[in-house]
C-alpha cells in the first residue's frame, strides 16, 4: 500500500509512465511502417530509449510504496487506433507517420512539462523526472529536426 505522503507523487510519476509506454508503442508500430531504413532505426532507438525512461519511472514508484503503471494511456490506445487507421489509408507514407510521431512527441513533452511545474514532484521524485526530461527533449528535438528536414527537402 502507497503512502498516503506519495500518493500524488506516485500518480504524477504513473501518469508519465502510461504516457511514455504510449511513446513506445509509437515509435515501435512507426518503425515497423516505414521503408526508410534510417528513419527505422531512429525510432527503434527512441523506443529503446523511452522504454528505459518507463523502468527509471517504475523503480521510483516503487521505491515509494507504489504499484507501477503497466500499460498505456486510454488516449493513447484511442490515438493508436486512429494512427494506425490513417496509416493504412495513406500508404504508410513517411511524411504522414513522422507528422504522427511528432504530434505524440508534442504531446509527450506537455505531460512531462505539466508533471515538472506542479507540485506533486518533491527530493528524489522531482529529480529523476528533471533527469528524464533531458531525454524526452532530446527525442522532441529530434523528431521536430527530421519533420522540417523532410519539408525543405520535399520542397526543394
Amino acid at each position: 500500500m502507497a503512502d498516503d505522503n506519495h500518493s500524488g507523487t506516485i500518480s504524477t510519476l504513473n501518469t508519465l509512465i502510461a504516457t511514455t509506454i504510449d511513446s513506445v508503442t509509437g515509435y515501435e508500430d512507426s518503425a515497423k511502417n516505414i521503408h526508410d531504413e534510417r528513419l527505422r532505426e531512429v525510432f527503434r532507438s527512441r523506443a529503446d530509449e523511452r522504454q528505459r525512461v518507463v523502468e527509471d519511472l517504475r523503480s521510483e514508484v516503487r521505491r515509494l510504496g507504489g504499484d507501477p503503471e503497466d500499460g498505456g494511456s486510454f488516449l493513447g490506445k484511442a490515438h493508436q487506433r486512429f494512427e494506425d487507421l490513417k496509416a493504412a489509408v495513406t500508404g504508410r507514407d513517411e511524411k504522414a507517420i513522422i507528422n504522427e510521431v511528432e504530434r505524440g512527441e508534442d504531446y509527450l513533452k506537455e505531460k512531462w512539462q505539466a508533471a515538472l511545474q506542479s507540485d506533486e514532484l518533491k527530493g528524489e521524485s522531482h529529480e529523476l523526472v528533471e533527469r528524464n526530461y533531458q531525454s524526452i527533449k532530446a527525442g522532441h528535438d529530434q523528431i521536430s529536426q527530421l519533420k522540417h528536414g523532410f519539408k525543405a527537402s520535399a520542397q526543394a
